[in-house]
């Protein structure tokens, strides 16, 4: 077989393009955002709007076909015909010819290989010129006359550029659609932040204005030596009692998370989470139809991962494969390696533990220290969790990438959900665990005095942390861990975003040894930019902060305040880095954000259950509820009811008059109370139902919100509808003309051979004039509207089905051109 042939091969399997789609009108682009319409339709001047320069064309496209080169638009110029975007990503096609050269490399080819593998490792290392300075020319030169990198920073990336709308087709254009959709969906989920942002505000204010007038908090607060509570840790330590008077301060701040506001907010975040994915899927349809990617599917085999040839069975071809049985092994390995890492996760956790009671203890014996104990313990246990955090989260991302590279993927796409999966589930784990933990289980296990739990020799750290985490209501250490990990999260990542792409350019002009200068070539000013490094980052750190305003919402009721702050700042750091700080990545072609929804459906479903259990186990709202209905609406007593008193023997403090107490619903002797039973079977109610009725809510607004918007349905039908009248042949439309007339007169002449008639039709139809099903279908129809005779047409197997009141007399028949006709 002569090389040649292998080139062709390799170009016709590079399905990488997508690019199946050619226009045939040209529009303009209008912007459509629901606010500017909202705006305008109230009389309110939208200050968000811009008049962006050289607005890309909207066009009108329909299947390609060579035989109609003459209807598309810039036919007469074949070297414009395809935009920069469509050319730049159709050279990643010579990479993929190399690779499938290099695979075939042991066949009878006079081809060297290490060249093959040179081609390979230059092609994968490409990237694109920028075009021109991100600059704009100096003068007072029209914008008009910018190219696109000096219209998509002055318009977009600038900082003065953080309240106008995204222009998402000039980043389309320049970018191409992946790139595009991110930006599309970051700036869709941040205006989406505003409502829930908006809602969490005003439930933290209401919690502000009416914590005067809460009972419990004032009866705290004015008991002064009433309630004499169990030292905070082990009496061998020197720690002494203290009066619940004491934590007035903190008594309010816990207030400020943990009041009927915070139920509320938590069932609307919830809501809100299923209605914007829902709203996103409308409108990432909506660009997907209008950026022409809706039916791009990305299915680039990876060669250099494969061992043998194996039969595809759908296709039948033979395509490079790899064992299953050895990759599946492998996964199995890859996934061991996970828990592990998970387990590692979790010591890290077990000795933040450990250093909160070893950081209390000296705290507490200290008097310049003793009121401050506990929140310096927290805090800095929290500082200390978040750079084990982020330390272990760089070593697992940089351990699943090469793990999913030696797991051999058959595909790109396989690959890249693989290591999204890893990723994820590890920092789901790593940045979630100790907030699951002050959520659900701290303060589980203390025990009672007399017999306290203990971890390692020392009394659990939730006995002597009174005042953050006592009992059931422990909102305010977590909601003090959720701002400490999510802001200073995203603190760092900003800091991040801003100091590493400068320190990279620095070091790679010190090692290049480059100066800039102006005679330096376009390719020469890009190769000192420093390499981009795609999405990955980008989405995993928005789907992180999805699941912390949404997770553990009810106890952080400024979360999604504190994520729409940073999202502005992101968007303007991200446009920075493509437009300034990074070369110019390949465009790349992309329907949708892919396996980052699924994720972001399971957030939102896992949101629904954390907050019912933190309602129900963490907060104080049903403790305080079922006191109401059974004691008093207005919660006098509430304090002394919650607080249970030391068993007689088990302090060797000396007793005196008043008892000392602790938060709990026991009894004297250190048993359970029935009002400690009755809540629980509460609490379990509750959750049930709550989770009921907030899936059947959400599931409901699933079936009503439809995918598509019914008026992008009927503007997909209409394009599809005019392109084909664009395509269609006056001289094939004069031969059907008559083949319709005889069709229609032996139908009402109900002659034998209609069956054969309407095979002939469709037959021709078919075969000769290219016409697709729904063509057919539509056409057959149109002849004899009132009988509806064609129920269904396959092209593949040339059958035609016909409806039973149309064909009464007709058994049934065959035909050379459309095989079995049958009723």
């Amino acid at each position: 077989m002569r090389r040649d042939s292998y080139v062709y091969d390799a170009m016709t399997d590079a399905r990488i393009h997508g690019y199946k789609f050619g226009p045939t009108q040209a529009h303009p682009n209008p912007s459509v955002n629901w606010s500017a319409g909202v705006l305008a339709a109230l009389r309110i001047p939208n200050i968000m709007e811009a008049d962006v320069p050289n607005k890309p064309l909207d066009y009108y496209t329909c299947t390609f076909k060579c035989s109609k080169l003459d209807r598309f638009l810039g036919s007469d110029n074949q070297d414009e015909y395809f935009t920069v975007t469509q050319r730049v990503d159709w050279s990643q096609a010579a990479a993929f010819v190399a690779k499938r050269l290099l695979w075939l490399s042991l066949s009878p080819l006079n081809i060297s290989l290490t060249r093959l593998q040179c081609c390979v490792t230059m092609y994968s290392n490409a990237t694109v010129v920028t075009q021109g300075d991100y600059r704009k020319p100096p003068g007072n030169s029209p914008p008009s006359t910018w190219n696109r990198r000096q219209v998509l920073y002055e318009y977009w990336a600038r900082w003065s550029c953080w309240y106008k709308y995204q222009p998402l087709d000039h980043i389309r254009e320049y970018f191409g659609e992946k790139i595009g959709i991110y930006f599309a969906w970051l700036g869709f989920y941040t205006g989406w932040l505003l409502p829930a942002a908006a809602v969490g505000f005003l439930v933290f204010l209401y919690g502000i204005f009416t914590i005067s007038n809460d009972g419990p908090t004032n009866e705290v607060c004015s008991s002064d030596k009433k309630y004499r509570m169990c030292p905070r840790c082990d009496e061998k330590y020197g720690c002494d009692y203290w009066y619940i008077s004491d934590n007035c301060i903190f008594t309010k701040i816990t207030y400020l998370f943990d009041h009927p506001g915070t139920v509320f907010y938590a069932i609307f975040v919830s809501f809100w989470a299923v209605t914007f994915l829902e709203y996103w899927k409308r409108k990432s349809a909506s660009l997907a139809h209008h950026w022409d990617c809706m039916d791009f599917e990305e299915e680039e085999v990876n060669l250099l991962c494969a061992s043998h040839v194996e039969r595809n069975p759908i296709t039948g071809a033979k395509e490079p494969a790899f064992p299953a049985r050895v990759r599946k092994q492998r996964v199995a390995a890859g996934v061991a390696i996970l828990l592990l890492m998970i387990a590692l996760v979790l010591v890290f956790m077990v000795s933040v533990i450990v250093y909160r009671v070893l950081v209390s203890i000296p705290l507490f014996r200290s008097q310049s220290f003793k009121g401050l104990a506990s929140v310096i313990a927290s805090s800095s246990g929290a500082f200390v969790n978040l750079i084990f955090i982020m330390i272990l989260g760089k070593v697992y991302e940089r351990l699943a990438y090469r793990l999913t590279q030696w797991e051999m993927h058959r595909t790109q796409t396989d690959f890249d959900n693989n290591l999204t999966l890893k990723v994820f589930l590890f920092q789901f784990v790593n940045f979630y665990s100790s907030i699951f933990y002050i959520a659900f289980f701290k303060g589980r296990f203390v025990g009672y005095p007399g017999k306290y739990g203990h971890l390692l020799g020392l009394r659990n750290e939730e006995a002597s942390i009174v005042i953050t985490c006592s009992g059931s209501d422990c909102l305010s250490e977590l909601a003090q861990q959720l701002a400490v990990i999510m802001v200073g999260k995203q603190m760092i990542n900003n800091a991040q975003e801003i100091l590493v792409p400068k320190i990279k350019a620095w070091w790679h002009r010190h090692r290049t040894k480059m100066v800039y200068h102006e005679s330096l070539t376009r390719w020469e000013q890009d190769y000192q930019l420093i390499q981009n490094e795609g999405l990955f980052q980008e989405y995993l750190e928005m789907v992180l902060q999805f699941g912390f305003i949404t997770i553990f919402v009810a106890a952080f009721p400024l979360a999604p305040l504190f994520a729409l702050l940073n999202n502005w700042v992101e968007i303007r750091l991200d446009a920075q880095k493509f437009v300034c700080e990074t070369r110019r990545c390949v465009p790349e072609r992309a329907q949708n954000i892919g396996i980052w929804f699924s994720i972001l459906e399971f957030l939102a479903k896992a949101a629904v259950i954390s907050n019912a259990f933190l309602i129900a186990f963490t907060s104080d709202f049903l403790t305080r509820t079922m006191y109401r209905y059974e004691f008093d609406w207005d919660l006098k007593g509430y304090v002394n009811f919650t607080l249970a008193h030391a068993p007689k023997g088990s302090l060797s403090l000396p007793c005196r008059r008043v008892p000392y107490s602790y938060r709990d619903l026991r009894d004297e002797n250190g048993n359970w109370t029935f009002f400690h039973w009755k809540l629980l079977a509460v609490r379990l109610a509750f959750v049930i139902i709550f989770e009921h009725v907030v899936f059947c809510v959400c599931r409901l607004i699933d079936l009503v919100v439809p995918d598509i918007p019914s008026q992008l349905e009927l503007k997909i039908k209409r394009e599809r509808y005019l392109a084909k009248q664009a395509l269609a042949d006056s001289e094939t439309i004069m031969k059907l003309a008559p083949l319709r007339k005889k069709w229609n007169n032996e139908i009402f002449n109900e002659k034998n051979d209609t069956a054969a008639s309407i095979a002939s039709y469709g037959g021709r139809l078919l075969d000769e004039w290219e016409m697709d099903e729904d063509e057919v279908e539509k056409d057959v129809d149109e002849l004899h509207e009132p009988k509806q005779g064609v129920v269904a047409i396959n092209a593949s197997s040339r059958t035609v089905v016909y409806n039973e009141t149309c064909m009464t007399s007709l058994q049934n028949h065959t035909h050379p051109h459309l095989g079995h006709c049958s009723r």
